[in-house]
């Protein structure tokens, strides 16, 4: 099950509110459905919501990419097959293509995130048979076992209700000898942001709502790659602090990174409202610095025997 309680850094009256909220929503079985949680995150990244996620690589890319670099720094990918689990629009799997990897499959949850980055890979002149962009569930891989020399996952396992078994999937996928490279959302990630945006929302909207977000600890995450046997466990952790401009640009890029998926449950009518008053919310109280904070953990797959 889903972590009931908020894992991540607030405000202590947000903090007060929402946990008190998901105790509700524990109450009504709205935090115990990880289907529905699932499913909201993937329409909220299809743009089913807002289309703010068309921004994606506009607003973000930059942003992501300091983060897929400090994850692959000093992994060896050279003639090496990948899967990049929960990949959106590629930013990890393009650069893994350019330390040397043989190939790459950028898998998502999203169709529109992928499709996105296949335009991308034939921008930059990559073929199929380089990358390929597949929709899976990170819980259950269609690949067979031990396919890959190296699995890894960027900014995604905080979105996952199961991360103990989408790790588990990784190390299955994985062939014997291969890196497994874990990457997740820290205490502090987007904490500014998110507040906010907690403190704008109507709460009659998410009244007994859970939102889908688990944060973890550099303990946590270790712990998730330990479970599954890996060898040389290495973890560390990476904050820094966004600066934009004015608090309506920090909205734009949450916004656009986010997908808002939590739109879900504002009636469609009143979501361009929302929008302009949540940005408006954002410009007062001047949340220009947003953090990101990522834990990495990498370790080897024991060889057979």
């Amino acid at each position: 099950m889903p972590k009931l309680f908020w894992t991540g850094k607030l405000t202590p009256p947000m903090l007060l509110l929402v946990n008190a909220n998901n105790l509700l929503a524990w109450m009504n079985g709205n935090a115990r459905d990880a289907a529905s949680m699932k499913a909201r995150v993937m329409q909220g990244y299809d743009g089913d919501f807002s289309d703010h996620v068309t921004h994606y690589d506009e607003l973000g890319s930059a942003f992501q990419e300091k983060a897929a670099a400090a994850q692959l720094e000093g992994l060896d990918l050279r003639g090496k097959k990948i899967l990049d689990v929960g990949g959106g629009t590629g930013i990890i799997s393009l650069l893994a293509l350019q330390k040397g990897a043989a190939s790459v499959v950028c898998s998502d949850i999203s169709r529109t995130m992928l499709d996105m980055g296949r335009v991308k890979a034939a921008r930059l002149g990559y073929a199929p048979d380089r990358i390929e962009f597949r929709q899976d569930d990170m819980q259950s891989l269609p690949d067979a076992d031990g396919t890959y020399d190296v699995v890894l996952t960027g900014m995604t396992l905080g979105l996952i209700p199961d991360q103990k078994k989408a790790v588990s999937e990784m190390a299955r996928v994985l062939r014997p000898g291969g890196l497994i490279s874990v990457g997740a959302h820290g205490f502090e990630h987007y904490w500014e942001a998110v507040d906010a945006s907690f403190r704008s929302i109507p709460k009659g909207y998410v009244l007994g709502y859970r939102l889908e977000f688990w944060p973890q600890s550099e303990r946590e995450v270790r712990r998730l790659v330990e479970q599954t046997g890996m060898l040389d466990i290495q973890v560390k952790r990476f904050t820094w602090r966004n600066k934009f401009n004015t608090g309506g640009e920090g909205y734009d890029f949450f916004s656009a990174i986010t997908g808002n998926w939590w739109y879900a449950r504002v009636p469609v009518d009143k979501r361009e409202a929302l929008d302009k008053k949540t940005r408006d919310h954002f410009d007062r109280r001047g949340v220009t610095t947003i953090t990101d904070d990522i834990v990495l953990a990498s370790g080897r797959k024991p060889l057979e025997g």
